[in-house]
């Protein structure tokens, strides 16, 4: 394996036909990271967006989902300078039956957003949250404010500035705060054996964090949109904690504690066989490492026998193995595509040499093992945004999928299990037909349920659609085990191998002993060869997971706070018919 940097091979591109593609892979980050913006033509903007609020800042935009599958070019887009120009946009909007779409890092799989086929002409607006919706303050020593356009990174690090920080977060730090609370964003943990729940936190969704919310909703008596601050404890606010982007929250404040030093040890010598064991195994199971530390994830490439275990543990003084680290980011061979693996990939989509998913799941692996080691990152220390943090923009672009299933904290690693031998069975028999739809990984987390108590507010309320939103028919289950596979865009036989893993989940976690919901911002409602098309998971499956009460009250408080569907698109008028 050698290490050196892609740019190294220019020489050879003009006789490499899957370069091309290679560059892509490299380059989609700073796509859309930084979308491509065009000065708006004033006399041009003024034909096509007669009377736009003065002073609002106005521009054409592309937009790009994380993996690029997602596309749309020409697209007007503003950036306000803060909450009140927001209503005036959305007020325009509403009058020349424009819609308004809220973009933060675009770092999401599913339609949310903008739905694909949107053209240049469409009355789609893109506001941009990102630019000037980034205040940050303390509302109180265990309560921070914060503009809805502020990066996890940006929010993570003044926190610890204050020595507050979070349970658990999402391992990419671009995210936007509103996007990640759109879809009720997480991270893994629940707590140890023996370990209480430190004030302020939560091992919920970062929407169980939420105190109070800021979101433009229609006033009846104004006969306009305006801003409206929703209190925890009010019966609409628990629709708006996950949104799905049915609304436009502009501003939160969170429930926050103090901060904790978290170590974060690597283990890449675990057998797949040994730690998805039956229940009841001895060895190192996930589940034994679940009680001792709290805090797992595992990565399994495709076709490889060694996931890459993490386990976070709390750990208020410097273990002497561990090495202090005082950023996040600390596994740059996983932040940029190395070559090995750029090669493997651009051979795979360039040549259709599909059949090569084995060579780079052990390729993965083996830049994982040996990264490891050469980065000195098998073992590190440090405030906890330097070790739940992780995933920079520049990573590989890759299709992911993802569903939630919520049980008791003594049957995760029967869920474990039986998921992983579904997988490694289906995956067996496509190959066998020289089938490869998985050329990534499986990843498993662990976290708590929404307990709105964590909160630490009178009536607080749970969020309606968070995917960790508790059981009424099932309130002992108290555990979501999270499953996600990641693939390359455009690989053959991935949605019809991904519907069949969908099916099973649904099957046999149907709300017995185990309940299945979809992870909002990834991909589920497979047909044999489309994802989010499904009409029975839409329709049927999604709204009967949180139960039809349940979801009636949420479509229905979200129409009633936007009845002029301003913040809506095709696909979210599919999933909340």
């Amino acid at each position: 394996m050698t290490d050196r940097s892609l740019s190294n091979h220019s020489s050879e591109a003009a006789d490499d036909p899957s370069w091309t593609r290679r560059g892509f892979l490299l380059s989609a980050a700073a796509l859309a990271a930084a979308p491509v913006l065009i000065a708006a033509d004033p006399a041009v903007a003024a034909q096509e967006l007669p009377d736009f609020p003065e002073g609002v800042a106005l521009y054409r935009s592309a937009y790009r989902n994380w993996v690029g599958e997602i596309t749309a070019d020409g697209l007007w887009a503003c950036a306000p300078a803060g909450p009140d120009q927001v209503v005036d946009v959305v007020n325009w909007a509403w009058r020349g039956g424009w819609t308004v779409r809220a973009r933060g890092a675009s770092h999401g799989w599913s339609p949310l957003t903008i739905t694909e086929g949107t053209s240049s002409d469409s009355p789609v607006l893109l506001v941009d949250t990102a630019t000037h919706l980034t205040g940050l303050s303390l509302d109180s020593p265990t309560a921070v404010r914060a503009g809805t356009g502020v990066t996890l990174e940006a929010l993570l690090t003044y926190l610890e500035g204050h020595g507050l920080g979070v349970t658990a977060a999402p391992a990419p730090g671009d995210l936007t705060l509103g996007g990640a609370l759109a879809i009720d964003a997480h991270g893994t943990a629940v707590p140890a054996r023996g370990e209480e729940r430190p004030a302020g936190q939560t091992y919920g969704s970062l929407s169980n964090r939420v105190l109070s919310l800021t979101a433009v909703v229609w006033d009846e008596d104004a006969g306009a949109y305006a801003l409206r601050t929703y209190e925890r404890d009010e019966a609409d606010c628990a629709a708006l904690l996950t949104h799905l982007g049915r609304a436009l929250v502009t501003e939160v404040v969170l429930r926050v504690g103090a901060d904790s030093n978290l170590r974060c040890v690597s283990h890449t010598d675990i057998p797949a066989a040994e730690l998805f064991a039956a229940p009841g195994s001895d060895g190192r199971t996930l589940a034994s490492f679940l009680d001792r530390a709290g805090r797992v994830e595992a990565i399994w490439f495709a076709f490889t026998e060694f996931p890459w275990f993490k386990v976070w543990s709390v750990s208020p003084t410097r273990p002497l193995t561990s090495r202090h680290v005082t950023s996040p980011y600390n596994y740059p061979f996983s932040d940029s595509v190395p070559t090995v693996v750029a090669d493997l990939v651009g051979r795979m989509t360039s040549d259709a040499a599909w059949y090569l998913a084995p060579v780079l799941g052990n390729a993965q692996y083996d830049v994982a093992t040996l990264g490891l080691v050469a980065t000195l990152s098998a073992d590190i220390w440090g405030p906890s945004k330097n070790t739940l943090l992780y995933i920079r923009p520049t990573t590989l672009r890759i299709n992911a999928n993802g569903y939630a299933v919520l049980t008791t904290r003594d049957q995760v690693q029967r869920v474990v299990a039986e998921f992983t031998a579904y997988y490694r069975e289906r995956l067996t028999a496509y190959s066998a037909l020289g089938r490869f739809p998985v050329n990534g990984s499986v990843e498993i987390r662990v976290t708590g349920l929404d307990d709105p108590a964590d909160a630490e507010l009178d009536g607080a309320r749970a969020p309606l659609l968070s995917a960790l939103r508790r059981s009424e028919a099932h309130p002992e289950w108290d555990t979501a085990v999270w499953l996600d596979v990641l693939t390359l865009p455009g690989t053959p036989y991935a949605e019809a191998f991904l519907r069949e893993l969908e099916q099973f989940l649904l099957r046999t976690y149907d709300g017995e002993h185990a309940l299945t919901r979809v992870e909002w911002s990834k991909g589920w409602a497979y047909t044999d060869d489309s994802v989010w098309s499904d009409e029975v998971v839409l329709g049927t499956a999604i709204p009967a997971s949180f139960g039809e009460a349940v979801w009636g009250q949420a479509a229905g408080t979200l129409d009633r706070l936007d009845p002029h569907r301003v913040f809506g698109n095709g696909f979210l008028d599919r999933l909340f018919r």
